[in-house]
């Protein structure tokens, strides 16, 4: 493949910008990789949001086939995969092939995975039941050093829960993500997989996004700080949000307001830790 391109909304599209990627070996520019803009990147989230509620109510049964369907298309490209990595990366083929199969391994691993619910009490005349939700869309900001092999630490296991995701890889290493991207694209709904690049200028955007809903970020320690620093913000502007929302909701003085809440009754010795999961339960 000599044309590279990102992936959003189900599309290999090229980028508004941009960028050489060098083979380490030689010093040499290795291919014009295609760079996202701002723009795109609020595209690519978008489309993940659009995607997420029919993904999110897709059974876990269809999610976990499709996972595995990704690791046989990986298998079947494992050299062209390989090759494009050690050339763009450095890494000797034997090691970059090892890589590559050891994505597969993961996806299979993870696509055999269920979601079961867990029960947190079951005393004769009360059950409780707790069970996983998706979040939504999730941003995954992957290094340089294990592209692929750090891709599927994240990717399946994501998709397995009934998120969607926008996946950005190292400015250093794209090549290979954008040709799983080309690889997988046909097999998940549009817009459930997103693949866009960057130099190094987007993941401030993507920290701080008001529709993602998690980050998973492999990376330095001095990066990582930002992107905590930046969810802690973006965390108390959702709840300033909250709050403004809960005012505007707020009845006109001097009118009746009536409550209804039903809430499990919790027993006195019920752990707080396990009282905290009221709103996600069943009884």
């Amino acid at each position: 493949m000599s044309d590279y391109n990102l992936l959003i909304d189900g599309k290999m599209i090229p980028g508004d910008l941009t960028m050489p990627v060098l083979n380490p070996a030689t010093e040499e520019v290795l291919a014009q990789c295609p760079r996202a803009s701002k723009d795109q990147l609020d595209k690519a989230v978008a489309a993940a949001k659009a995607a997420f509620p029919a993904w999110a109510a897709t059974p876990i049964e269809q999610r976990r086939a499709l996972v595995v369907k990704m690791a046989e298309a990986i298998e079947a490209n494992t050299s062209e995969l390989a090759r494009l990595l050690t050339s763009e990366q450095g890494k000797p083929l034997a090691d970059a092939t090892g890589e590559v199969m050891g994505m597969a391994g993961f996806f299979r691993y993870l696509g055999s995975l269920e979601l079961p619910m867990r029960v947190i009490e079951n005393s004769g005349d009360r059950r409780v039941e707790a069970y996983r939700r998706p979040l939504g869309v999730v941003g995954a900001i992957i290094p340089w050093n294990y592209p692929l092999l750090i891709l599927s630490f994240k990717l399946p296991s994501a998709l397995l829960a009934g998120n969607t995701l926008v996946v950005k890889p190292a400015p250093t290493t794209p090549l290979s993500t954008l040709l799983f991207a080309e690889i997988v694209k046909d097999i998940l709904p549009k817009g459930v997989l997103n693949v866009i690049t960057d130099a190094n200028d987007l993941g401030d955007a993507m920290t701080k996004h008001p529709d993602i809903r998690k980050i998973s970020f492999t990376g330095s320690s001095a990066t990582g700080q930002k992107v905590i620093d930046a969810e802690a913000h973006h965390a108390g502007t959702r709840r300033q949000r909250r709050r403004h929302r809960a005012r505007r909701r707020r009845p006109e003085e001097g009118r009746t307001r009536h409550f209804r809440r039903r809430v499990p009754e919790f027993g006195p010795g019920l752990p707080r830790h396990q009282a905290a999961l009221r709103p996600r339960v069943r009884v």
